[in-house]
């Protein structure tokens, strides 16, 4: 009981991490007026460049300019927010799920996100460490923003990979980046027609939703073709999305490395203990369950989401303005290139996953 109220308590923030939180607050509202903006000023035509891209964006030129005068007052209040806030956005991200959305576009759509994100991590994993040389934290989190849901799959990864902020950035520039081209190119293709002798509208949904890497690219890409294609689309996404907590779990059993005092082997159980569960992907499951059984009102679901939102911005420009461009001029171009591997493999890999299911 003890160990669980220092954890409850690890949560409120105290006094000396007020400053950076302030700071780190108005910075998150402002992107997220900057992405409403955006989006009214263009009519649209940049819909995708999510509030959390424009947070580490603008934390960035902020932590490679300004923020160094101020870092040490604001260092603990930023980094609370990296950390805490962090594991509350995801916990929170439950409420923008239901697993009534699963039953809604069927076993297909399960199947191709299963697939898909399996494909996509492993072979991720095996070119970045094995033929690109990219270090490890790096390949996991790229594998974890290709695979499953973008940035913030890169930023939910991050606690269990313990990832630097610049390892964490470089994975979020190449899942936003080549997420971004996909957005643009998916309805080109259907349109183009090079898709139609393959897939139909309804293929397209559960392909777009399966393969392209954020939830407000698969919005884009999918009511390109017609709102119904969007719908099928968003539900198989969400289905990804809800991937996201048994993979942390998976993951975080992965990188346990067993040990002995007398150099045998650990047995099953052994290891299990050693596990560090990331535990908030249990209470990400859990509100998914709560928000699919409880009544709950508009105004409350609403006001759940957007408290989500806010917190996935406050970490993301936390740690954007803990990251130094030095740290990313250093990692080189590898990283971009297995970014851009891996978009090929959604593109065309992806596709014949899909295209091989819609046959069954």
């Amino acid at each position: 009981m003890n160990a669980f109220t220092q954890s409850v308590a690890s949560y409120l923030p105290k006094g000396r991490h007020l400053a950076g939180l302030i700071v780190v607050l108005i910075g998150s509202l402002f992107c997220l007026w900057l992405n409403t903006g955006l989006d009214t000023w263009t009519n649209g035509r940049i819909v995708g460049l999510s509030s959390l891209t424009l947070a580490i964006l603008v934390g960035m030129v902020l932590g490679n300019t300004i923020y160094p005068r101020v870092a040490e007052r604001l260092n603990e209040g930023v980094n609370f927010a990296k950390g805490q806030i962090l594991r509350l956005a995801i916990m929170f991200y439950g409420f923008k799920l239901t697993f009534t959305q699963v039953a809604s576009v069927g076993l297909p759509a399960v199947m191709s996100d299963a697939l898909v994100l399996t494909s996509t991590f492993l072979l991720t994993y095996w070119l970045g460490t094995k033929w690109l040389k990219v270090d490890k934290q790096t390949t996991l989190l790229i594998g974890s923003g290709a695979s499953i849901c973008g940035a913030a799959a890169v930023i939910a990864a991050e606690p269990v990979v313990k990832a630097e902020a610049h390892k964490v950035t470089i994975a979020v520039a190449t899942v936003v980046v080549f997420g971004t081209i996909a957005m643009l190119l998916y309805p080109f293709l259907y349109h183009l027609g090079w898709l139609q002798p393959w897939l139909s509208a309804q293929d397209y949904g559960v392909y777009t939703g399966s393969t392209i890497h954020e939830v407000a690219q698969v919005v884009v890409a999918g009511n390109t073709i017609s709102p119904e294609v969007g719908d099928t689309a968003v539900v198989t996404k969400m289905i990804r999305v809800m991937m996201l907590a048994p993979f942390l779990l998976i993951l975080s059993f992965a990188l346990t490395k067993g040990s002995s005092e007398n150099g045998e082997k650990p047995s099953f159980m052994n290891r299990v203990q050693q596990v560090k569960v990331p535990w908030f992907a249990f209470i990400f499951i859990l509100i998914v369950l709560l928000h699919t059984w409880l009544d709950m009102s508009e105004g409350l679901e609403n006001a759940m989401v957007m408290l989500d939102n806010l917190l996935l911005s406050m970490a993301m420009f936390a740690l954007g303005l803990t990251t130094h461009l030095s740290a990313i001029k250093q990692a080189g171009v590898k990283p971009l290139i297995l970014g851009a591997i891996m978009f090929g493999w959604l593109i065309i890999g992806g596709g014949l996953i899909n295209i091989g299911i819609s046959f069954l």
